[in-house]
């Protein structure tokens, strides 16, 4: 064989091996939500069985942060991110955004908030997001019918809080996640 093909299957073989394989990404990320969300929720059910709903409430400011940080194992970055934030931190990007917006339409023309996910390669990263619907357990902080006690401490914590005033079952936000892929 010529040196010139052999230089150009080599090339092409590397491309196709550094070519994501989108299935498997979108797989891998969607993996890496239940571990992150039960702990997320033990915790907040724990605080809530030991102190009640402030309990929870403080326990979500110190130890959620904590628990993102803990789950975005490298390559991988996982996080929270909202239209109606409680936590600026969580502040979704341009494309965080343009696909939580979509997640409202869709959940509008009546798709199942437990279906709505989407992944994509942006740049040199794959970008996975997946719908957190507002479950019972959410609603003593989140609901329409806060007590006064919680919502003077959600004001003191969280000064700009726009995270209040959801339903059951409502879109809440969704788990944001994105791995950095070989250039």
């Amino acid at each position: 064989m010529k040196p010139a093909y052999l230089f150009i299957l080599g090339l092409l073989a590397s491309q196709a091996v550094a070519q994501p394989d989108a299935a498997q990404l979108r797989e891998e990320a969607a993996g890496l939500i239940p571990p992150f969300q039960q702990q997320l929720l033990g915790t907040v059910k724990k605080a809530v069985a030991e102190g009640g709903p402030r309990a929870a409430i403080e326990s979500c400011n110190l130890l959620a942060p904590a628990i993102a940080e803990e789950h975005s194992r490298a390559p991988w970055t996982v996080g929270r991110t909202s239209l109606k934030l409680r936590n600026p931190d969580n502040a979704p990007d341009a494309w965080e955004r343009q696909v939580l917006e979509q997640f409202q339409q869709r959940a509008a023309a009546g798709e199942p908030l437990e279906r709505l996910s989407h992944g994509e390669v942006i740049g040199n990263e794959y970008r996975y997001m997946q719908a957190i619907a507002t479950g019972e357990p959410c609603l003593a902080c989140h609901g329409k019918a806060i007590k006064p006690e919680l919502t003077g401490l959600l004001s003191s914590l969280y000064p700009d809080d726009q995270a209040r005033g959801f339903s059951q079952g409502e879109l809440r936000g969704a788990f944001t996640l994105r791995k950095a892929l070989p250039h």
